[in-house]
């Protein structure tokens, strides 16, 4: 990881709105996270909100695409996908029973992150995930 780094660094990746494109968005986050104790958690929030800009909105459509942004300081992992929108509704935290097979995503996304915060964005949303590192709140090593 970049022990090293004082400030905040962010990397950027636009994706087709193919669902093959959930896998090569965890891949890139792994990648720049590799060695982070948050690298899983940070794979399954960036897949989980990949998959919902496919499915819910008009990202998954013919040439749709969908945005990543990944930031990293010393303090916290920010995880944040854009969307296309084509929906009149923003994305929000459903608390599904045990047997539902759809509207459990943002849900299980909330348990793992420290805040989900979901923002307008040109036409779209973006729905952002906080890790907060052992350095944000203890005062250990960065992730």
């Amino acid at each position: 990881m970049h022990e090293y780094t004082s400030s905040a660094r962010v990397w950027g990746l636009s994706c087709p709105g193919f669902p093959e494109e959930v896998s090569r968005a965890r891949r890139w986050t792994r990648d720049i996270l590799r060695g982070s104790p948050l690298a899983e958690d940070a794979e399954l929030i960036v897949s989980e909100l990949s998959a919902n800009a496919i499915l819910h909105t008009a990202s998954g459509q013919t040439s749709g695409s969908f945005h990543l942004a990944l930031a990293v300081s010393p303090q916290v992992i920010a995880l944040s996908v854009t969307d296309e929108g084509g929906t009149d509704t923003a994305p929000k935290v459903e608390h599904q029973d045990q047997e539902a097979e759809h509207g459990r995503g943002l849900d299980m996304i909330s348990a793992i992150a420290h805040r989900v915060v979901v923002h307008d964005s040109h036409g779209g949303y973006t729905v952002t995930a906080e890790l907060f590192t052992a350095t944000g709140s203890a005062g250990g090593q960065p992730c």
